[in-house]
């Protein structure tokens, strides 16, 4: 644990990571990247130029130095990051490069106020916070399913909604022995995808939701395609464009804390309640599927938002699992209609509820806004965005 005098001295410069966090990240990340630019093949180039990743970065580096004395307040946040860093096989000597660019970033922001007792107490911390992410993942690590990224190969392509596709995949690499019968899925987590894209100079990896817990036909994920607002998505494209029935693709094992809570899978009094936007329904959809199998007594509010019925993703699925459960309401919002998900539908949610939500950033925000304000315990709101998770919440 970092000395009183360290905590005193990183606690002091709170009010200066508020103010001037961003730009921090900003300049490490320019300059990590100019000296190791073999690590763009590990950082998502989208939420680099969206400014996520240095907003994400921003609010854990200040939520460290509030909570530098008693960092055990943050394993939550940690654990979330942990499992991103497993999925994209960071490891441990990974870090003290991060290390020297974050205290140069501060450093170089900070500038003749960058003294060395300031300095050598960042250090010090960012020891200690470097310690708990490795001490974590470390554990990640040796409960993996498998090593590294493995090969498998596409059993099927499904073009579900407008935009969305389910591949199917099952292991091809007999080194990795990998077994899928043998697998336990977790419903809500993510696999990561390495691809190797024509039209980028960098391989580029991505997390896509598993829309299945069930391994009876393989691994199941989804991937939107992504044209919004002028941009590409390097990935989701090469996934949609190139990558077809019989050719193999490489993944990384399972990741991912957002599940649904273990307590109340078996009880028939609180409800569950899925709400989802876009591609969002993906993770939602292996939650409805592993809810109705343990217990189909268990209420169940299910809301979809999407463009339009061109763009409903799964509907055929979701109404077959839908009709398994014993009580259920169905709520479909279709933009385009003028039918909207906001918070004046959040507003009739029985209380307590327990309550999961994914799907684009600016969804989640309207939505953990919503549900916060109506007094929704933070406990019982669980969520996963389509991007850094520490990018929505605050310190």
């Amino acid at each position: 644990m970092a000395s009183p005098c360290t905590i005193e001295i990183v606690k002091s410069t709170v009010p200066f990571l508020e103010e001037h966090g961003n730009q921090i990240t900003k300049i490490f990340y320019q300059n990590m990247f100019a000296e190791h630019p073999e690590l763009l093949d590990i950082f998502n180039e989208t939420n680099q130029k969206l400014g996520r990743q240095q907003s994400a970065l921003a609010s854990t580096v200040l939520a460290a130095a509030k909570h530098l004395d008693k960092l055990e307040a943050l394993l939550p946040e940690v654990t979330q990051i942990a499992h991103k860093h497993r999925a994209l096989q960071i490891h441990p000597e990974h870090y003290p490069i991060v290390g020297k660019h974050i205290l140069g970033a501060i450093k170089e922001v900070l500038g003749d106020a960058a003294n060395d007792d300031i300095i050598d107490a960042w250090a010090e911390a960012y020891g200690d916070i470097a310690g708990v992410f490795i001490h974590v993942e470390k554990g990640m690590y040796d409960a993996a399913m498998w090593d590294g990224f493995a090969s498998f190969k596409v059993v099927a392509k499904e073009i579900t909604g407008a935009d969305v596709a389910a591949f199917t995949v099952v292991p091809v690499d007999a080194n990795q022995a990998i077994d899928l019968s043998k697998l336990t899925l977790t419903a809500g987590q993510y696999v990561t995808v390495k691809t190797d894209p024509e039209d980028t100079a960098h391989l580029a990896l991505r997390h896509y939701s598993l829309c299945s817990n069930s391994t009876d036909k393989g691994i199941q994920f989804a991937v939107r395609r992504d044209n919004r607002n002028g941009h590409e998505g390097v990935v989701s494209n090469h996934m949609h464009d190139q990558v077809e029935v019989g050719d193999t693709i490489l993944l990384s094992a399972p990741a991912g804390d957002f599940m649904l809570e273990p307590k109340l899978v078996n009880q028939t009094e609180i409800p569950l309640v899925l709400i989802s936007a876009g591609v969002g329904v993906t993770p939602m959809l292996a939650m409805l599927e592993a809810q109705v199998k343990a217990n189909p007594e268990r209420p169940i509010i299910w809301a979809y938002a999407c463009q339009n019925a061109d763009h409903h993703a799964f509907a055929d699925r979701t109404d077959a699992l839908l009709a398994q459960a014993e009580q259920v309401q169905k709520h479909f919002f279709y933009f385009e209609d003028g039918t909207l998900l906001d918070e004046n539908w959040l507003k009739g949610l029985p209380m307590p509820a327990d309550v999961y939500v994914c799907g684009s950033m600016a969804f989640m925000d309207s939505m953990i806004d919503g549900l916060i304000a109506l007094d929704h315990g933070i406990d019982s709101v669980h969520y996963e965005p389509f991007g850094p998770k520490m990018s929505l919440k605050t310190a």
